[in-house]
């Protein structure tokens, strides 16, 4: 297609000869070659110049610990395919340049999440790619803790408010409930917000791409703890941990590679947050 033939071109007219690279897991789909990361490394550049698409991901952050604990945030979440969308709903961002040479790639890990005696959960850390930078989910409030934390996404409330997700990368953590039955808020998604803790308290949805050839969502925000006898929150589709209930049942993690957030916990460990990815692709 025309797109296609522009981004050929513009290949094998750079100055070092025909497009090649190396780094991460290397798959194709039809006329794409493409990069898969799950930890940090080197996407490294061994002839030509171009243009490339990308996806990174950050880390998602832990669920708060200890009594109705807000669920931790998925990480951001910025995506340059052709008509598909970055985090809070945003067009695709532009494709970035890379010639030859060393590309260093990070893969943000996911925070821990809070202790059951009542901590935030720890927020995820950045992933970044050729000056990219998608920032770390906001961790979960422990209930004693009030506030989520601010983040790619923002984490969910204990007996206050949600942390706030950062423009074109994610969505707000819900607001927890400060009253029976008490609720953790849900952490957000890259996609939704989390549900505060007065109706559901769920993680907020993640997002959909189709970069490596197969659509899969990713960026799920963690579902708020709640105290026993009442449903905790659902984990935000695309890989949020739910939230944990009663004495005995902790949050439950995020997804690795998926930057989804851990679930809040009620008298015990909130969940971790799942690490992030970054995915590059390039037409042959």
């Amino acid at each position: 297609m025309p797109l296609g033939a522009n981004k050929v071109a513009l290949f094998a007219a750079s100055a070092g000869g025909e497009f090649a690279a190396t780094g991460g897991t290397e798959t194709t789909s039809g006329s794409y070659k493409i990069h898969t990361f799950t930890s940090t490394g080197n996407f490294i550049v061994t002839g030509g110049s171009g243009e490339v698409e990308y996806l990174i991901i950050a880390g998602g952050a832990g669920g708060g610990g200890g009594d109705a604990a807000g669920g931790g945030g998925a990480g951001g979440y910025r995506n340059s395919v052709p008509g598909e969308t970055s985090g809070g709903g945003a067009s695709a961002e532009s494709e970035t340049s890379v010639s030859v040479g060393t590309h260093v790639v990070t893969v943000g890990a996911g925070g821990s999440g809070g202790t059951s005696s009542g901590a935030k959960g720890i927020s995820g850390v950045d992933s970044s790619f050729n000056s990219i930078i998608s920032i770390g989910g906001g961790g979960g409030a422990a209930f004693s803790a009030g506030v989520g934390a601010n983040g790619g996404s923002g984490g969910g409330g204990g007996r206050s408010g949600g942390g706030a997700g950062t423009a074109s990368q994610g969505s707000d953590g819900g607001s927890g409930m400060n009253g029976s039955p008490y609720r953790g808020g849900g952490g957000g998604g890259v996609s939704t917000n989390g549900a505060s803790g007065s109706s559901s308290g769920n993680g907020g949805a993640g997002e959909s791409s189709s970069i490596t050839g197969s659509s899969i969502q990713r960026g799920g925000g963690g579902g708020g703890g709640v105290e026993e006898g009442s449903s905790y929150g659902s984990g935000g589709a695309g890989g949020g941990g739910r939230g944990g209930y009663g004495d005995g049942v902790s949050g439950v993690n995020g997804t690795v590679n998926t930057g989804s957030g851990g679930g809040g916990a009620d008298s015990r460990p909130g969940g971790n947050g799942g690490s992030g990815i970054v995915i590059i692709r390039y037409l042959t």
